[in-house]
């Protein structure tokens, strides 16, 4: 292609060459005078940059502990003030870049992990746990307040109210009451982290009962799972309204509600047996006559059954935060 090309070239010219041989001529001429080649530049130093010795008191001046977490302006400021001068700002700049501290220089807030609250209950009356929830008034803006604590071994609600408001007072009130209605103190009474269940008078009123208190770490649902999904189940059911016509209706409904979901509710985390039957010890009784209804299916019409029926077991412990079960889901609302 060479040779045709010096061919080509003599007759026609240089640009007819390129044009009938498909050579570019910006490469024709580069070839035909190569730029010469480029010899590495010595670094240069400059007469006015510091000395390896005074970079080191720099940087030994920014690190120190009166200066540890300042930006470079605000130390060459204070420097200046005391008389004293070491190099510019964007000089301290680069001296924090060589030594890969260039990072922001304050110290960071940190927080310490929050402590997973582990419960376990293996009869009622050990742990209680309790929130609060909204539900809407007549009008926009007008919130009614509903109260709920659970037992949350037999999942029976020992205590309910609701307010106009979310108040300490009540809810210190409310704990009382139901406590002494029950009959028996718990061990544990454990909450999320609302003003109400945080506040002092209610802190107070456990230290004075010997109760432990528990907490869910912020933002974690699933350290409250018990009032959670009992809320669900609350607000899923068919009449449930959309709004409540004033206070006496929604005081009038959440007690039909719950006893209903503690007497007639058969529940699926306690084996389909009603909170009220697990809470006051009649399950295992209901349990053994269901029992012996299934045998007597099952004698009628064994080739009904893939195998012998027998009924759920219920339970033997409840948890908040199962070591052994952290990744498995909350408890079922059914």
């Amino acid at each position: 292609m060479d040779e045709a090309f010096t061919g080509v070239e003599h007759e026609l010219g240089t640009t007819a060459a390129c044009r009938l041989t498909g050579r570019s001529r910006a490469t024709h001429y580069r070839r035909r005078k190569p730029p010469p080649t480029r010899r590495p530049r010595a670094p240069q130093v400059q007469p006015s940059a510091l000395t390896a010795e005074e970079r080191d008191a720099v940087l030994e001046l920014m690190n120190s502990p009166e200066y540890a977490e300042l930006p470079p302006a605000q130390i060459w400021a204070r420097e200046l003030d005391t008389g004293r001068y070491h190099c510019s700002v964007s000089t301290m700049y680069r001296i924090l870049r060589e030594r890969g501290q260039a990072g922001e220089r304050r110290r960071q807030a940190t927080h310490p992990a929050r402590t997973v609250p582990e419960l376990v209950a293996d009869g009622p009356s050990q742990v209680f746990t309790w929130d609060i929830t909204k539900a809407a008034g007549p009008r926009k803006g007008i919130w009614y307040h509903a109260y709920v604590i659970i037992d949350i071994f037999s999942r029976y609600i020992v205590g309910h109210t609701v307010e106009s408001a979310e108040s300490a007072d009540r809810a210190q009130e409310l704990i009382r009451e139901t406590i002494a209605r029950n009959g028996s103190v718990p061990q544990t009474v454990h909450a999320d982290r609302g003003t109400s269940m945080t506040s002092k008078k209610v802190s107070q009123l456990l230290i004075d009962l010997g109760v432990t208190r528990s907490h869910s770490r912020p933002k974690v649902s699933n350290d409250n799972p018990y009032s959670e999904a009992q809320f669900k189940t609350t607000k899923y059911m068919s009449d449930y309204p959309e709004r409540f016509d004033s206070l006496a209706h929604a005081r009038d409904w959440f007690d039909a509600f719950i006893s209903y979901y503690n007497h007639e509710h058969r529940h699926s985390g306690i084996a389909l047996h009603t909170p009220a039957s697990v809470h006051f010890g009649t399950a295992e009784e209901i349990r053994d006559q269901r029992a012996l209804t299934l045998a007597e299916a099952y004698a009628q019409h064994p080739e009904r059954f893939g195998r012998r029926p027998r009924p759920p077991e219920i339970p033997k412990t409840a948890w908040i935060n199962d070591p052994a079960k952290r990744s498995e889901p909350a408890p079922q609302t059914s």
